[in-house]
């Protein structure tokens, strides 16, 4: 299942490399503002919830606005699963303010 929505990106990392045991590893993670469950009345406000973005090549693609977080983004997001347990990953990510911030920090 696919969708578009727009959220506050908040933070990125990128892993790349290999374990002693030769497995390797290569990805991005994009950490995103997520409302808490409120449906009980035990939680209020917002926490970081962690997202896939690809491999590590596209933390590259945002590099430049290491000091523009966090930011607003348009993400395309997709429900997948592998039969027994579903996630939610994001296949694509267009800053909306970033632009504007980064510009604003510049030095003149």
């Amino acid at each position: 299942m696919k969708f578009k929505s727009t959220v506050k990106v908040t933070g990125m990392k990128f892993s790349k490399g290999q374990m002693d045991n030769g497995t390797t590893f290569d990805s991005t993670k994009v950490y995103v503002e997520t409302d808490l469950d409120t449906s009980k009345g035990t939680a209020m406000g917002t926490a970081t919830a962690e997202y896939n973005l690809g491999k590590a090549e596209e933390y590259k693609k945002y590099e430049h606005l290491s000091g523009a977080f966090p930011f607003m983004a348009e993400v395309d997001m997709e429900i997948v699963t592998n039969g027994n347990t579903q996630k939610t990953i994001i296949s694509a990510l267009r800053p909306i303010e970033a632009a504007k911030t980064v510009k604003q920090n510049a030095p003149a």
